[in-house]
């Protein structure tokens, strides 16, 4: 499958929620409870403080036939902030392609994520060590991410 990577721009935004949570409710669904999903991922993102954080970091999305597949931030300091692809686009190089582009244009020289179950292996094979696991909660209820750290020279 052919895709391009666009620089995000405003008119984007509801796009990226509507694809955030219909990834974390199907594809995120094996590694977490329903309860945990809904607290995740609501269907009521704060659509002005996305969009803020969009400009504020590096953003791209993927894009085919005029329908973005994908999308991540990363924020100057290397944090990467968000990452997800599409359910119905899953290990098609999407998630690869961005984070080669964003780490590629950094200056950082270590990146940083805070990483799901489910994507936990997605970033170790990309050279992410796991530092240490954690119960996040999020509107009152407890999930396990893991804080992931990549050293790049």
């Amino acid at each position: 499958m052919e895709f391009v990577l666009r620089n995000y721009r405003s008119e984007y935004c509801a796009e990226l929620a509507a694809l955030f949570y219909n990834t974390v409710h199907s594809i995120n669904a094996r590694d977490y409870s329903s309860e945990q999903l809904d607290a995740w991922a609501d269907g009521k993102p704060d659509m002005d403080s996305w969009n803020e954080k969009f400009l504020k970091h590096r953003t791209l999305v993927a894009v085919t036939d005029e329908c973005i597949v994908g999308f991540a931030d990363m924020a100057e300091d290397g944090y990467l902030d968000r990452l997800y692809v599409h359910c119905n686009f899953q290990g098609q190089g999407i998630a690869t392609a961005i984070c080669d582009a964003l780490e590629g244009d950094s200056d950082s020289k270590i990146f940083t994520t805070h990483a799901s179950i489910t994507a936990k292996p997605f970033f170790e094979n990309r050279g992410y060590k796991a530092i240490y696991s954690q119960i996040v909660e999020r509107n009152g209820v407890k999930m396990t991410n893991y804080l992931m750290k990549k050293c790049c020279n």
